[in-house]
């Protein structure tokens, strides 16, 4: 009796030091259609730490959203599944605000801005934040091989999970794992 007396309150906790962790068990409770696809990690890791520069050419890094949860999508301008999914998560961005996690998009690989400008002005994307990684160094980083990948870091800059492919960012099931997440 003591020792799941001890186990309770020892999960209890660290639930409450960790709550980022609690958050994530939460989301990972709803997770359905396209957000199945979302593969958490048994424990969060370090993001890279390189610097990017956004469509003006001012350095910048995911540090720049410390404290938020970060929705990191890294795509291409020649990319098929990017294009598909690029107006969901333009969408989703708008439906979290500006007190929830942040979407940004990292274009990895060639993508000069012009492209990126033009990219975002054909498939009616207006409000995302554009990261340039042209040597393909946080990818490679990061282990993302493939386009589109999206990682989902925490307020920390820990990547806690990486959903492979592209998705409907704007689902209701996406937004019901992002409340759970971010439940208070």
């Amino acid at each position: 009796m003591l020792r799941i007396c001890l186990t309770v309150v020892y999960t209890g906790l660290m639930l409450g030091a960790n709550a980022a962790q609690a958050d994530v068990a939460a989301a990972q409770a709803v997770l359905a259609g396209d957000m199945r696809k979302l593969a958490f990690h048994d424990a969060p890791k370090p993001a890279p730490a390189i610097l990017l520069s956004d469509l003006e050419g001012v350095e910048r890094s995911l540090a720049d959203w410390q404290g938020r949860w970060v929705v990191l999508n890294l795509w291409a301008t020649w990319c098929a599944p990017c294009r598909k999914e690029m107006p969901g998560l333009d969408r989703l961005a708008d439906a979290m605000g500006e007190d929830g996690p942040a979407v940004v998009t990292l274009a990895t690989g060639r993508n000069p801005p012009d492209a990126v400008r033009r990219f975002f002005a054909e498939v009616g994307v207006e409000g995302l934040p554009v990261l340039l990684d042209p040597k393909t160094a946080f990818a490679r980083e990061a282990g993302a091989f493939g386009l589109p990948v999206t990682l989902l870091i925490d307020p920390q800059g820990r990547e806690v999970a990486r959903l492979i492919g592209d998705a409907e960012w704007d689902s209701a099931d996406a937004l019901a794992m992002f409340a759970a997440l971010t439940q208070p």
